[in-house]
């Protein structure tokens, strides 16, 4: 399975952000999905998860500003990014991790999200 995360960029502090999310490689659909992001000098986090396809969940860092959700297109996700702050910046991947160990999908390039103070 390929991941594409898509739609990062500079934005001012205060400021939203929407990141899509495609998967590909696949005939199956897949409900649920996770966001992590990757800040310098840091280990990748979870941030956000998409569970039962539908309900959303974040870290404590972001709840409350960051919402997931699923597209009306087949294995496609967006984060809904509010609020944005200048420690949300970093490199965000879309992925979940197997029921039997290991990751859905290759780790993409992500995309890159500046917030700007």
């Amino acid at each position: 399975v390929q991941l594409q995360a898509s739609g990062g960029g500079l934005v001012q502090a205060g400021g939203s952000l929407r990141l899509s999310c495609v998967a590909s490689g696949t005939a199956f659909s897949i409900a649920n999905m996770n966001w992590y992001r990757q800040s310098p000098g840091k280990e990748r986090e979870l941030v956000a998860t998409l569970n039962s396809g539908r309900i959303s969940s974040a870290a404590e860092a972001v709840k409350g500003r960051f919402t997931v959700s699923r597209g009306d297109a087949k294995n496609t996700w967006y984060l809904q990014m509010n609020s944005l702050k200048p420690e949300d910046s970093g490199v965000y991947y879309c992925n979940r991790p197997k029921p039997g160990g290991g990751y859905l999908g290759v780790w993409g390039q992500g995309t890159q999200v500046t917030v700007s103070s």
